[in-house]
């Protein structure tokens, strides 16, 4: 029975790309689960997939390109699950807070990944993606577009609905992404040597977006 990680890759993966490539980002996912960061080495992925090492080089340069797909496919999968939540919400301001708290919670697919598995997956990304907003900005910037573009949706609701102060959506919707991924970053690696706090985690959520709700209000 394959894992939640990698069913959910193949809701995102399979539709646009090869079938190896979508073997590898899968493989990457699970890796990720089991053993974190270190464990995601080029050569457990080519023996987790059977495939050769042509293969793997022929769709990534190196390690760096794998971690920035899974980050693509995370964020993509992540802006189509919490777009679906929010779809019958009618006010902007509760899409915007469900967007906002779930990715503080963790809440950023079908999975819902929790315990040590997921826990690790995404520490390891948050110490990559503080690593690749430095050596790889262009690329990181694009793959987590679709959930920039989904709060500046709500941003431009809230504005038509007088309900959040008139100011470019994307830039708006960049500053409340990174307030939010930062702050989640540094939780996630605090809490990487013991267990996270549930309660401590759902006050931060709410905090978050106390925070920011007062920066965008009308």
């Amino acid at each position: 029975m394959q894992s939640a990680a990698r069913q959910a890759v193949e809701v995102d993966v399979d539709a646009d790309t090869s079938d190896r490539t979508h073997q590898i980002v899968a493989a990457a996912y699970e890796l990720l689960d089991e053993a974190g960061l270190e464990g995601m080495t080029i050569r457990a992925v080519l023996n987790r997939t059977g495939l050769a090492r042509r293969a793997f080089y022929d769709r990534f340069a190196g390690k760096d390109d794998l971690v920035l797909a899974v980050f693509a496919n995370t964020l993509r999968l992540a802006a189509t699950y919490f777009g679906e939540q929010v779809r019958a919400l009618p006010d902007p301001m509760a899409r915007l807070k469900h967007i906002v708290t779930g990715i503080v919670l963790g809440r950023v697919s079908i999975d819902d990944a929790t315990g040590a598995s997921g826990d690790r997956r995404a520490a390891a990304l948050s110490r990559e993606h503080l690593r690749l907003a430095e050596a790889r900005p262009a690329e990181l910037q694009k793959a987590v577009s679709p959930l920039i573009d989904l709060i500046a949706g709500q941003l431009s609701d809230g504005i038509a609905a007088a309900q959040v102060r008139e100011a470019p959506v994307q830039w708006m919707a960049m500053l409340v992404y990174n307030l939010v991924s930062t702050t989640v970053h540094t939780e996630l690696l605090s809490e990487e040597a013991g267990h996270s706090d549930p309660q401590r985690r759902q006050k931060l959520a709410d905090e978050i977006w106390e925070f920011c709700r007062r920066a965008i209000a009308a």
